[in-house]
């Protein structure tokens, strides 16, 4: 693969992290669930909601597979994490060169293409489908923990539990909750509350709906806790599928990096919308 490549690599995998979710068990409609009694109901979504022990500081190689119709890219990396303050994603050429960075802070998205010197940041409520879909760093901080969310909160509590709406299908839970256009679903192992699948609609009569789904697989120990080692994310919109699997070895807890970003002057910054408009036209 050409140099050149990779830093398309950056643009095609920015989307899979700033959009909306959905799975493709569609597992509302599709599955035939039973409701459960209603002590049962809070046990179980009391038991998805604490599967939160995952350590402050996330750290492994990954293995990224990209995917958009015949196009198929593979590549290594490195995944960042340090709870309620940074998430870090870095695409590597060759093995040992970056060609990309996609950071996401609190405050703001940054994703960098270090092949051409150009970089986009701004602020959540800056970049119009994030606001939307009420995606924030905490939503992002969920899927990649593994946990339950819902929109605009840090965390889950047995005060912001009200909303989810549960029904057991075989042996799986499925969690649901819905809000404006948007549709969040989880399917969950009732036993140890890890959740297997996270899903959002947004739901779009004029321009059509767009969905993602999360999935996990491979949980491995990690800590106190144990952490998926395989991500399956595959976003559809109205005209486009993108896929893209990540694969984490090595996973640890190394707290020895730095946990922001220093641009260059050397790098050009681009305007949000424009950037965006050219992920999306790929």
């Amino acid at each position: 693969m050409k140099l050149s490549n990779y830093a398309k690599v950056v643009i095609l995998a920015a989307p899979l992290l700033l959009t909306a979710c959905h799975s493709k068990k569609q597992m509302v409609n599709s599955a035939t669930p039973q409701p459960t009694e209603s002590l049962a109901q809070t046990e179980i979504l009391t038991k998805v909601a604490e599967n939160s022990q995952a350590p402050q500081f996330v750290s492994s190689k990954v293995k990224f597979s990209i995917e958009i119709g015949p196009q198929q890219v593979s590549l290594t990396g490195n995944l960042r994490i340090k709870r309620d303050d940074v998430i870090r994603l870095q695409l590597m050429a060759f093995g040992f060169v970056e060609a990309g960075r996609i950071e996401f802070t609190k405050d703001y998205v940054l994703i960098m293409d270090r092949i051409n010197k150009m970089y986009m940041r701004a602020p959540y409520n800056y970049i119009d489908f994030l606001r939307n879909n009420g995606m924030n760093f905490y939503t992002l901080q969920a899927l990649f923990y593994n946990e339950l969310f819902k929109p605009g909160e840090k965390a889950i509590s047995a005060k912001n539990m009200k909303g989810y709406q549960m029904v057991m299908s075989d042996e799986d839970a499925i969690i649901s909750l819905e809000k404006d256009r948007m549709s969040y679903s989880w399917l969950a192992n009732p036993t140890n509350g890890q959740i297997k699948i996270a899903n959002i609609m947004y739901r779009d009569s004029y321009k059509g709906n767009t969905q993602l789904t999360w999935e996990y697989l491979g949980f491995k120990p990690l800590a106190q806790t144990h952490f998926p080692s395989d991500m399956k994310i595959t976003l559809t919109a109205p005209n486009k599928q993108v896929k893209m699997d990540m694969k984490f070895n090595n996973l640890g807890t190394n707290s020895d990096w730095e946990t922001r970003t220093t641009i260059s002057n050397k790098y050009r910054e681009v305007d949000a919308e424009e950037i965006l408009r050219r992920i999306m036209a790929l």
